[in-house]
């Protein structure tokens, strides 16, 4: 990850993690300020004698312990004793992560690796891995195809086991969409746009019609250009690992819809988790956003009590993903074989379905959709919406895309520096000038 780019703190987003029984969702990372920039740093002590102590480095809050997972597999084997490493913060746990890595120091027995960093790993730290793939008790079939894929490299080695995934849909206001007079119902609305990300610019117009007085149709263009280019089977780099943002009409397809959005001021001039977006959210400023699971938990925290319940979430215009989460065994571990038994227990569908009733993190596993804390998972921000089978359905539509070690850069020099400048006068192409010429100069740094 890049030392505090905006980008950055989009993934930072994606683990402020709280209790789904309090309504609040979360996926890979948190915005905490207590926090150690070094994955080594310990939150806990050493086993008792004669046990073998697990540590595992992660960022945010990932919810095992939260689930009571630590917990039930310590009871289940007695001689482990597990010791979560935490820091809070992605953008500094990632480069911590880098520096262990290279130098074969300071890791610890089990890492975590956000899905925006995968890709990098894949292609410059697989041999720093365990082939956890080839654990015992570790089945190809249980995981998503897609998710598996982002940590397998070409010669076939998996360096980590999947844990949740961040489908999307789009979260809307029930009482903003009546006052404008569109549909409420969860499955009317998703039929507004269905198939096509373009339907969205004139369900846009429709509202904008009718709007209440100082409200947008969607929270922001870099949000709305994220979710079109996430649910493509190529976005910035082809399957051969070639960047191709440029010349792939997908990702100038939704740069041109998230600029049309702008020019007709269908969403905010504003850029996703800065301090205007999120004054936005406090003040009902916006009636639809593109959403992961995760997203209800900052919509939830960000909001003002009377918000509850009055949020929807329909099947957005085509499935995609933001967020997810990998668990990885380093090489250097003094407790490989225990080590990745643990993560193997970890990521089975049973314990991720108790991580979604818990963290409402959607498991990378299928068989998990079906069972119970799943399939009736709800949350305080929808009401009765039964977001486990919404945001499951939209899990197994994710296409297979290709996700290169300069995806986060591009992705912010697309939003942040590219179609953000259409709110404030630029001419599409103008932004998309600009954008790319200023991704090519980080590119060749």
């Amino acid at each position: 990850m890049r030392a505090r780019s905006r980008t950055s703190r989009r993934v930072v987003v994606l683990a402020a993690a709280v209790s789904l029984g309090a309504g609040l969702l979360a996926g890979c990372a948190d915005d905490g300020d207590n926090a150690s920039s070094d994955p080594s740093a310990s939150s806990g002590g050493g086993g008792g004698k004669g046990q073998t102590t697990i540590t595992l480095g992660l960022f945010g809050t990932q919810g095992f312990k939260e689930a009571g997972l630590y917990t039930e597999y310590e009871k289940l084997h007695p001689d482990i004793k597990i010791q979560e490493n935490v820091v809070e913060r992605n953008e500094n746990y990632y480069p911590a992560l880098l520096n262990h890595l290279t130098t074969n120091a300071g890791l610890m027995d089990v890492q975590a690796i956000e899905v925006g960093n995968i890709a990098e790993i894949v292609a410059t730290q697989a041999d720093k891995f365990e082939d956890i793939g080839k654990a015992e008790g570790v089945v190809k079939s249980n995981w998503l195809d897609w998710k598996w894929a982002q940590s397998t490299t070409k010669d076939g080695r998996t360096i980590a086991l999947g844990t949740d995934v961040g489908p999307t849909g789009i979260c809307y206001r029930k009482d903003l969409f009546a006052a404008a007079g569109l549909p409420t119902d969860r499955a009317q609305v998703a039929q507004l746009w269905a198939g096509d990300w373009k339907k969205v610019i004139s369900v846009g117009e429709r509202y904008k019609s009718k709007a209440p007085s100082g409200t947008y149709f969607m929270d922001s263009p870099g949000g709305l250009f994220n979710a079109i280019t996430g649910s493509q089977k190529e976005k910035f780099y082809n399957t051969s690992g070639e960047v191709v943002y440029k010349t792939n009409p997908a990702v100038r397809a939704a740069f041109d819809i998230a600029g049309e959005a702008a020019q007709k001021g269908l969403v905010q001039p504003v850029t996703q988790f800065q301090t205007g977006w999120d004054q936005s959210i406090a003040n009902n400023k916006f009636a639809a956003i593109t959403c992961p699971p995760w997203m209800l938990g900052y919509l939830k925290g960000k909001s003002k009590p009377e918000a509850v319940g009055k949020w929807d979430v329909a099947q957005a215009p085509q499935a995609g993903n933001w967020g997810g989460t990998f668990l990885g065994v380093p090489k250097t571990s003094k407790n490989v074989k225990e080590a990745e038994a643990l993560v193997t227990w970890l990521t089975q569908p049973a314990q991720l379905a108790k991580l979604f009733a818990i963290q409402g993190s959607v498991p990378s596993t299928p068989a998990a959709y079906t069972m119970p804390q799943v399939i009736a998972g709800k949350n305080e921000m929808t009401g009765d919406a039964p977001i486990g089978q919404i945001f499951t359905e939209a899990a197994k539509n994710i296409p297979v895309q290709p996700i290169g070690p300069k995806d986060q850069i591009i992705q912010q020099g697309m939003t942040d520096n590219g179609v953000f400048l259409v709110t404030k006068g630029k001419s599409i192409q103008e932004a998309w000038d600009t954008a790319t010429k200023t991704i090519d100069n980080n590119l060749d740094k």
